[in-house]
Formats: C-alpha cells, structure tokens, sequence
C-alpha cells in the first residue's frame, strides 16, 4: 500500500494550490471593491461640465476648438448664448440656466463674458471654479468700461474723450418697451486688430467681423450689482499678452484681486480662437481640483 501515499500527497497538495488561488482570487476581488480604507470602492467621479460663456463682438461657435478638445478628453460641455443687453439681465439669464444642470460646475467666460459669470455664480454651489479667459472680473460696483479705462493699452480707441470708442460702429435700435437702445459694433477695419491683434489671416478675421455679436451700450456701462463670486469660488486667470481690447495691465490686476492662479499666453483678446489647446488645458487644470 505504500505505493499510494504519494499519491494522496500529490492530492492533497493540488486541493491545497486551489486553495490558496481561491483565497487569492477573493483577495483581489475585495481590494478591487474597496478603498485604501477597506471600505467598498464607489465609481470613480464623474467630470464636472464645462459652461463656456462667450462675451461681446463673438458667439458660442468662438469655443468650437475649446468645446472639442474638452469633448475628446471627456468633459460634459455647454455654451449658452450670452444675450448682451445688461450686465444684470445676462447674469441672471445664465443662472437661470446653470439651475438646469447637475452636478459640479467648471464655469469659464471670455471678455464681458467674465463679467457675466461673475454674478452669475454667485450663490450656486454647484460651480466649483471660476475661469478668466482674458476676462472681466468686475467687483461691485465697478463697469466693464471702469476696468478698460483705468490701464492703457487698449485699442478701442484712440480718443478718450469720444462718446463712443472709436473702433466702434453704434446702431440704435427699437427696444421692446418702446426705447431706444444702442448696440455696438466693432468696426470691420478694426475687427483684426483690436479683437485679433493681427493674428490671424484677413479673410478669418473678415468672416469673424461679419459674424460678430454686438453689445449694449447698456451692458457695457452698467455697474456689476452682485457680490462677486471669485470672493468665494477658486479661480483661475489667462492673461492674454497680446491683448488690444483689454490691456494686458488689467487683466493682471483682476487676476491678483481674484487671488486666481494665472498664466499668461502670447495671444490676442480672441485667445480662445487662436490657442485654444492654452484654454482648454487651464479649465482642465481647474477642473482637476473640483474631484
């Protein structure tokens, strides 16, 4: 019968093997179900979405290449239109339409644009971070026009005591009560180098200009009436250098009073049109924080 014995210890060593890769398989299959802590692992969380709010003399096509960088590295991604008839209407327009969305909030504006989501943010504690695209980023009382107006650079205009910016075309119009308002253009000579600084070619900057929204009158002189949200949301600021709308020393100061982590980029004041690979990895860099 000694002959057997192997045997049975050949069987008892291969029950033993199955054994241990048993345990070792539920080992494995609960570290993968459970945190550093040994508590259940939940799904991983999920992006944040990205509004994109487009400001004065653009429009929601000016984030396409934003938009689709985002898309690919997958975000969630909005742009509402932006109305452009007061600084107080338009925040609460978009407001309006932050409530409409769940979950965390990356909220990013571009020129007045800045203005706007600097109200509008306030009090939503969905958005979990504020980025300046060469923005506005008005405190309280203070006008989009104040903050152009208090550093030199700009080419708006090459007269500080016109009635309006040079570079601009005014159009009045019939407003709904019966008024009249003025809407402002910025002339198509001008388009490609205050809204471009030259930067690209005639013909885009052409098509740009043809296409462009304009703003109020209204809008561009009102006062900022909300506490600003960059007092208790982290922001985050592109400072565009080659700026010719907003000077460069603006968006700087803003920046600093916001307490916002900033970068700086050798493009114009559509920075988001030519480099829209700097934008898009600043919002992701913003977003990575709200995780």
């Amino acid at each position: 019968m000694s002959h057997r014995r192997p045997v049975r210890r050949v069987r008892l060593a291969v029950v033993g093997a199955v054994g241990l890769a048993l345990a070792a398989g539920l080992a494995t299959t609960a570290s993968a179900t459970q945190d550093g802590h040994g508590k259940p692992a939940g799904k991983p969380a999920p992006k944040p979405t990205v509004v994109l709010v487009h400001g004065a003399w653009a429009d929601s096509a000016g984030w396409t290449g934003v938009a689709k960088r985002l898309q690919a590295d997958g975000y969630p991604v909005a742009a509402p239109a932006t109305p452009l008839r007061g600084l107080g209407s338009d925040a609460a327009y978009l407001a309006d339409y932050l409530k409409t969305i769940k979950g965390p909030v990356v909220l990013v504006g571009h020129s007045y644009g800045g203005a706007v989501i600097t109200g509008a943010a306030t009090g939503n504690d969905n958005v979990k971070a504020l980025v300046y695209v060469a923005a506005f980023a008005p405190d309280k009382g203070e006008s989009i026009a104040d903050l152009v107006g208090r550093f030199p650079g700009s080419h708006l205009s090459d007269d500080p005591n016109a009635p309006v910016p040079t570079a601009l075309n005014a159009v009045p119009f019939t407003q709904a009560d019966g008024g009249t308002g003025v809407d402002l253009y910025i002339k198509p000579d001008k388009f490609r180098d205050v809204f471009l600084s030259n930067r690209v070619s005639r013909s885009k900057a052409a098509a740009l200009a043809a296409t462009q929204r304009p703003i109020t009158a209204q809008a561009v002189g009102e006062p900022s009436a909300e506490a600003p949200a960059w007092k208790t949301i982290p922001s985050w600021y592109l400072v565009a250098r080659a700026d010719r709308t907003i000077p460069p020393a603006a968006e700087r100061f803003m920046a600093a009073r916001a307490h916002a982590r900033t970068i700086e980029v050798d493009g114009p004041h559509a920075v988001h049109v030519t480099d829209p690979g700097a934008v898009t990895r600043l919002i992701e860099k913003a977003a990575a924080t709200t995780r």
